[in-house]
């Protein structure tokens, strides 16, 4: 497989990170279809580990997300730019420090979002990335985690050969 063919499908992964912080755009259904497309033209055992996992993995993640209990952002008075730019500082986290960075790095874009828009103290902040997290942040944040998963898995394995 040549580089622009690998960066084609980073560039399908990235899209698909974006889209789970988009409403309508079936961000793990992209992250998932990019894996696939590289497993079936490398054809190694290496490229179908990867794919199976992440279809395991994305399989759970939509059980759990169908799960949760249906939430409103509109109701909880968050913008969707809040939602976005969280959204990007938990994937620009998430390679910075594996893992935890995504998670600190959504919520406290949300806290710091917040604080500036609604010109409060710590309290109304606070207040408001509880409300946030509430209304979205764990379906999005765990969706979120799956495809960052799956996008390292697959630089992983790339990287490995």
């Amino acid at each position: 497989m040549g580089t622009a063919q690998v960066c084609l499908i980073g560039a399908v992964m990235l899209l698909g990170l974006v889209g789970v912080l988009t409403p309508g755009v079936p961000g793990t259904l992209l992250c998932w279809a990019a894996v696939m497309w590289w497993a079936t033209r490398e054809h190694t055992s290496l490229t179908w580990g990867v794919l199976a996992a992440a279809t395991g993995l994305l399989a759970v993640v939509q059980v759990v997300v169908w799960l949760l209990p249906p939430r409103r952002i509109r109701d909880s008075g968050v913008t969707w730019h809040t939602v976005l730019v969280a959204g990007s500082v938990a994937i620009a986290g998430f390679f910075l420090l594996p893992v935890l960075g995504a998670v600190l790095g959504f919520v406290g874009a949300i806290y710091v979002s917040e604080r500036v828009r609604l010109g409060g103290g710590h309290r109304t902040a606070w207040t408001a990335t509880r409300t946030a997290m509430r209304a979205v942040g764990g379906s999005v944040l765990i969706e979120l985690l799956a495809c960052l998963i799956v996008v390292g898995a697959w630089i992983g394995a790339v990287i490995a050969g």
